[in-house]
């Protein structure tokens, strides 16, 4: 059943604060990874399992993956629009939001990780 899937996922803090990232912008495994402090392996295996609960869906550029909210699931499961609108008033997840605020204004993104 989608919908256990798609519980199962939203029970683990990582895989919460990863789509309350990707509601703000598409963003690559390393962003996320430098933001979340975790691992690449770690940052890969959340992604999956949000991909596979078609939570998020992911777009290739060049050699990188952009993963981004999955539109279709959160439009045919309305409980997940109030969900993702009550992650705002989190006070834990503002430290991500400001991480991702000065990820941007440094610049840095996975392109540009490969170039140096």
């Amino acid at each position: 059943m989608e919908i256990v899937e798609i519980l199962k996922a939203l029970g683990d803090e990582t895989r919460v604060r990863i789509i309350h990232l990707v509601q703000e912008k598409p963003l690559c495994v390393c962003e996320i990874q430098e933001i979340l402090g975790i691992s690449q392996s770690n940052t890969s295996r959340h992604l999956i399992k949000l991909k596979n609960a078609k939570l998020i869906t992911g777009d290739k550029k060049a050699q990188w993956v952009y993963y981004s909210l999955a539109p279709d699931t959160f439009q045919k499961y309305s409980f997940l629009e109030a969900f993702m609108g009550n992650l705002n008033t989190y006070k834990d997840l503002e430290s991500d939001r400001r991480a991702l605020k000065t990820l941007q204004e440094k610049g840095f993104s996975c392109e540009n990780l490969k170039k140096n």
